[in-house]
């Protein structure tokens, strides 16, 4: 029987929780990570290695800057369609609410007959 994907994903977050609070040199676990992000960039900025390493510096940290801020403006774009989601969906519920309202007001009631 397999797992379900949302106890899968716990398990995983659970490891990942015990394993940082694990170490005791964030910086030297992230080291390699790091440094392979910096190659990616210069390698983006001075693909054929013309650049001096001062230069090729400079232009690395605006390229990492830029994709950062790219980042960021997807997560503010996914949060406002969220925003906007859920105020749909809010006023969806508050007009389903009014009809079983006016349902419930005309049910139930005694017919009274002249």
């Amino acid at each position: 029987m397999s797992v379900p994907d949302s106890e899968r994903t716990l398990r995983a977050r659970l490891a990942a929780h015990q394993s940082w609070a694990n170490t005791t040199d964030r910086a030297a676990r992230t080291a390699n990570a790091r440094k392979a992000q910096l190659e990616r960039f210069e390698r983006e900025v001075d693909p054929d290695g013309t650049l001096t390493p001062a230069e090729r510096a400079i232009r690395a940290e605006h390229a990492r800057k830029a994709h950062l801020l790219r980042l960021s403006l997807k997560s503010a774009a996914s949060r406002r369609k969220a925003r906007a989601a859920t105020e749909v969906a809010t006023a969806a519920e508050a007009e389903l609410h009014d009809l079983r309202d006016i349902d419930e007001g005309t049910v139930g009631r005694a017919v009274v007959s002249e």
